[in-house]
């Protein structure tokens, strides 16, 4: 397969949508808007969701599922989250479809309208409060610790493979709580779920914080996030996690029987990822000969091609490789045994690199006489020859050093992409031609975050957790501020 991809620094967009579609992770749908995952970009998916669904479940949680469709007006009953959503949501209002008179094909039947529309699934906490509704009565109820693996639909009309799309894969976790401090300690602890997640399964360093009041999730009282740098200095928000106070309680009428036998709102959160995650992974680590795949989230961590000339050749590389291969399995390690007649080794080789297999190992007849292997890693690009009979151990440690390798490279691209500016002219000056992160002074109100926002096309990703207090003057109005906040341009 010939890398005839655009590069990062051609064109990084486009770059972008060559690999996803190069390296068969996904492709553009006949519904506008939607996509089609392919399967080897769902099993990548597959190993996010398996790793996120262990964590969760370490954590004290249980899977459950919820309608796809919400009645309108369960919207209607939290006056933010209906605003937050309403632009975005898919409706259904007849139930039956007949074939048209004139036999063109088939059309809406008038007389199957719909007594009350139902709204397609743009998040669950509206169906989901109404149910804990009929679950929860007393304090011994409490906790519920649900989440939800789903699809969801957010009418979107400028869609990218990934990081934007109509329909997309998620997960939602929903919990309900007996005291406020309760829920707080949830809503942080998942954020510390996913960070550990982005950082140890996707390489990916991220900062943790709070979004602004205009930057929150509708009807949340707090959102927390993590933000991560793409390599076009772009911010990417990579999860989120909401303290949604007793909104949803008190919207849905959800009271418990507290210890003092009197009656009190439950308190509640809600946290997700996507498969934008997806999208996140591609832009941290991927370069111009394609996907570049951390060890623990590739579908296929080592690749072993065998190089012959005849049929001989062929069965005595593939007796000796055997072994190996046994031996990596059993200690967890996914490899593909490629003996595919098919197509030449140079293909292969071209195709691996492409689709980011993290280590590739060549092996020939003169390597069986030298007993030895070359091995590829695909985040240096290097080569080297290892002796065969520990080669076991050599791809366990070099599949650690991999994984470690990427997380200290994007956080090396990362810290040296974090500035400050003290004046306006400065944060333009640095978004226009830096890109990154940018620490500056804010005023604290929406109007002026608005007017940043439209001026400078950056938003506040978050206040970090870990920003000191520091006396200044916010870089648009001049107006006092007691600490900076993190800006970017973001997905």
């Amino acid at each position: 397969m010939a890398k005839d991809f655009t590069t990062r620094a051609e064109n990084y967009s486009q770059w972008y949508n060559d690999i996803v579609k190069k390296a068969d992770l996904a492709e553009n749908s006949a519904v506008r808007g939607c996509m089609v995952i392919k399967p080897y970009g769902y099993a990548i998916w597959e190993k996010m969701h398996d790793a996120l669904d262990r964590m969760f479940k370490e954590t004290g949680h249980s899977n459950a599922y919820f309608p796809l469709f919400i009645p309108k007006s369960f919207l209607s009953r939290e006056a933010d989250h209906v605003e937050g959503f309403a632009k975005e949501c898919a409706v259904v209002t007849h139930y039956r479809l007949k074939n048209a008179p004139d036999g063109s094909g088939v059309v809406v039947d008038p007389e199957a309208k719909l007594e009350e529309e139902l709204i397609v699934r743009p998040t669950s906490e509206t169906i989901i409060w109404s149910t804990y509704k009929n679950w929860i009565q007393s304090y011994r109820d409490l906790p519920i610790l649900c989440n939800q693996w789903a699809n969801v639909v957010r009418w979107e009309m400028r869609t990218r493979l990934f990081l934007r799309t109509a329909e997309f894969l998620w997960q939602e976790g929903h919990t309900a709580h007996e005291t406020r401090e309760e829920a707080e300690e949830e809503t942080r602890k998942m954020l510390e779920v996913y960070a550990n997640f982005a950082e140890n399964y996707m390489a990916m360093p991220v900062i943790k914080g709070v979004k602004s009041p205009n930057e929150r999730f509708a009807g949340a009282l707090d959102t927390y996030c993590i933000e991560a740098l793409m390599q076009d200095g772009k911010a990417l928000q990579a999860g989120t996690s909401h303290f949604l106070g007793q909104n949803f309680a008190k919207a849905f009428d959800v009271k418990f029987l507290n210890k003092e036998n009197k009656l009190e709102y439950v308190w509640a959160t809600s946290w997700g990822v996507s498969t934008r995650l997806m999208g996140a992974l591609i832009m941290t680590h991927s370069d111009d000969n394609g996907l570049v795949l951390p060890p623990k989230l590739a579908p296929i961590q080592v690749v072993i091609i065998p190089i012959y000339k005849n049929e001989d050749q062929k069965k005595m590389i593939s007796e000796k490789v055997a072994s190996l291969v046994g031996k990596l399995k059993a200690k967890g390690i996914s490899v593909k045994y490629d003996d595919d007649d098919s197509q030449r080794s140079g293909w292969k080789f071209n195709e691996y690199e492409l689709k980011g297999i993290p280590v590739r190992i060549a092996i020939g007849p003169r390597d069986l006489e030298n007993k030895t292997a070359e091995v590829f890693r695909r985040d240096t690009l290097e080569k080297q020859s290892y002796d065969f009979d520990t080669l076991e151990k050599t791809i366990e440690n070099l599949l650690t050093d991999i994984q470690k390798n990427l997380y200290e490279r994007s956080l090396k691209f990362r810290e040296s992409s974090i500035r400050k500016a003290d004046t306006w002219d400065e944060f333009v000056s640095l978004l226009d031609n830096e890109g990154g992160f940018v620490y500056a002074h804010w005023d604290g109100t929406t109007e002026t975050e608005e007017k940043i926002k439209e001026l400078a096309k950056a938003t506040i990703r978050c206040i970090p957790f870990d920003n000191p207090l520091e006396e200044g003057k916010c870089i648009l109005t001049g107006k006092p501020s007691k600490q900076r906040v993190l800006f970017a341009r973001a997905y």
